[in-house]
C-alpha cells in the first residue's frame, strides 16, 4: 500500500463533480433545504483526524512506537494509515458532490430563490470535505517512519 497520490484524489473529485452535476440537473426539484449545517459533520471528523495526525506524529518523533505501556503499538499506526486513506478518499468524493451541487447553483442564484438559500450551506460543506481531505493526507504524512526515505518518493507506476 503507497501513500495517496493528490493526482488520484483530484481526478476522483473531477469525476465525481461532472457526475454530481449531472445527477443534480435531474433531481434538483426534490433536494430538502441546504442549510450551513450540512456539512459540518464532516469537520468534526476532519479535526478528530487531524488531532490524531499530531498525536502519532509526536509519538513518532518521540520513539514511543512498540508494545508496552504508554506506548503506541505499531498496528494502532497501521491502522491510522488507513483511516487517513479512507479520509482522504472519502474526502475526496463527497468534495466532487458539492462541487458538482455548486457548479449547478451558481448559475441559477439570480433565477432561483432557493439555490441563492442553498449555495451558502453548499459552500460549507464543501470546505468541510476540503478539511476532511486535508486532514486525511495530514494524518498519512504523519504515520511515517522518521527514517524511512522511500516515503517521500513517487511510487513506481505499475
Amino acid at each position: 500500500m503507497g501513500p495517496t497520490r493528490v493526482r488520484d484524489l483530484a481526478a476522483a473529485v473531477a469525476v465525481t463533480t461532472v457526475l454530481g452535476y449531472l445527477l443534480v440537473r435531474i433531481v434538483y426539484r426534490w433536494f430538502p433545504p441546504i442549510t450551513v449545517w450540512t456539512g459540518v459533520s464532516l469537520l468534526g471528523v476532519a479535526v478528530a483526524v487531524a488531532g490524531w495526525g499530531f498525536y502519532v506524529r509526536a509519538r513518532i518523533r518521540d520513539g514511543d512506537i512498540g508494545v508496552g505501556v504508554n506506548r503506541l503499538h505499531p498496528l494502532a499506526v497501521a491502522r491510522s494509515v488507513v483511516i487517513a486513506k479512507a479520509c482522504a478518499w472519502m474526502g475526496g468524493v463527497v468534495l466532487g458532490w458539492w462541487l458538482g451541487v455548486a457548479v449547478y447553483l451558481v448559475p441559477r442564484r439570480s433565477e432561483l430563490r432557493v439555490a441563492a438559500q442553498d449555495f451558502p450551506g453548499v459552500a460549507v460543506a464543501a470546505l468541510c470535505a476540503l478539511a476532511l481531505v486535508i486532514a486525511g493526507l495530514w494524518l498519512q504524512h504523519c504515520c511515517k517512519s522518521p527514517d524511512d526515505a522511500s516515503a517521500d518518493a513517487e511510487p513506481a507506476p505499475d
